[in-house]
């Protein structure tokens, strides 16, 4: 069976059996094109890695010694493959779980002509504890996640406590991590969390200015029109 047909039978999932715990991502049905599965075929073998239960060693899989900075949900890649053009000294590893997803962020890697990037088709919990060293990570990067906007689903929310803690563990001293969302509520719920977080510290009042590096999406260019408005968090971890 094809990539493409296998994206398009997928059934969302929000209890892992397996890890008694539940998911904040739901496997979304979606058409694979042509040009997407075309380079998960030809690219996906030099910059994808596979999951697997075994710390990764980042200065082999890079071919360098350099910072590596983790991205969560990467959606279609443009924000990611953008700051890895922008940020060229330092290495980035991109989670997501959606097929299409990881199709085109592959297809603007080869565009762009980046060397910098690598990516992980995963559950971003399971790739966090299983493969990412304690103290490593020189930032992490978590923008727009699922709001779950429904109250009934606000448990399914990636920033909580037992995830940021587990994030932190993996964050080596003055990393930053940096958050954005545009629903005002998980905005107040990530700024509590964060700033409970005792390994945190905050580097704005509150919610800070967008980072020059982090590009306005067309999506978030549109709403910012509509007088929405998008929240970003900062937070370095203590020395």
């Amino acid at each position: 069976m094809s990539i493409k047909n296998l994206t398009q039978i997928r059934k969302p999932i929000f209890y892992d059996p397996t890890e008694h715990r539940i998911k904040s991502f739901v496997t979304r049905a979606g058409r694979l094109s042509d040009a997407q599965a075309r380079a998960i075929d030809t690219l996906g073998p030099q910059f994808c890695l596979p999951f697997s239960k075994s710390i990764i060693n980042f200065d082999d899989v890079f071919a360098r010694s350099a910072p590596t900075i983790l991205e969560i949900g990467t959606g279609m890649g443009e924000t990611t493959a953008h700051i890895a053009q922008q940020i060229p000294d330092k290495n980035f590893i991109g989670v997501e779980v959606h097929t299409p997803g990881i199709g085109s962020l592959l297809k603007l890697t080869d565009e762009k002509q980046l060397t910098n990037l690598r990516l992980i088709q995963h559950d971003a919990f399971e790739v966090v504890t299983h493969m990412i060293p304690p103290n490593s990570l020189g930032g992490v990067h978590v923008f727009f996640p699922d709001p779950w906007h429904k109250a009934r689903h606000n448990k399914r929310r990636l920033i909580q406590t037992p995830f940021v803690q587990l994030l932190v563990s993996r964050m080596a001293a003055g990393s930053i991590l940096h958050c954005a969302t545009d629903w005002q509520d998980y905005a107040e719920q990530m700024l509590a969390v964060l700033t409970a977080e005792t390994a945190l510290v905050n580097t704005a009042v509150d919610y800070a200015e967008k980072p020059a590096y982090r590009p306005l999406t067309k999506f978030e260019n549109r709403g910012l029109k509509l007088g929405h408005g998008v929240w970003d968090l900062v937070f370095k971890k203590r020395a």
